[in-house]
């Protein structure tokens, strides 16, 4: 399944944050935003639950990220 993680992050080097969120095999795709949100992230898992451990585990803990919303693709 897919899902989109849409992610705010404190003031640090975006790139940096970006190649660290890359570098998961989850993360088919990931790009810098202007706007609300910093970086957008598309994952690719098997389920809803993998995808709230993905980010809780892996994308949350990440010290730079203050904030995260999860998009599940629906179709």
């Amino acid at each position: 399944m897919l899902a989109y993680i849409l992610i705010g992050i404190l003031e640090c080097d975006e790139q940096q944050c970006l190649d660290s969120i890359l570098s998961y095999k989850e993360v088919v795709e990931a790009h810098i935003l202007f706007g609300e949100w910093d970086i957008v992230a598309k994952i690719e898992v098997d389920n809803p639950e993998d995808a709230g451990t993905f980010v809780m585990e892996n994308i949350r803990s990440l010290p730079d990220v203050k904030i995260t919303s999860t998009l599940i693709v629906a179709k």
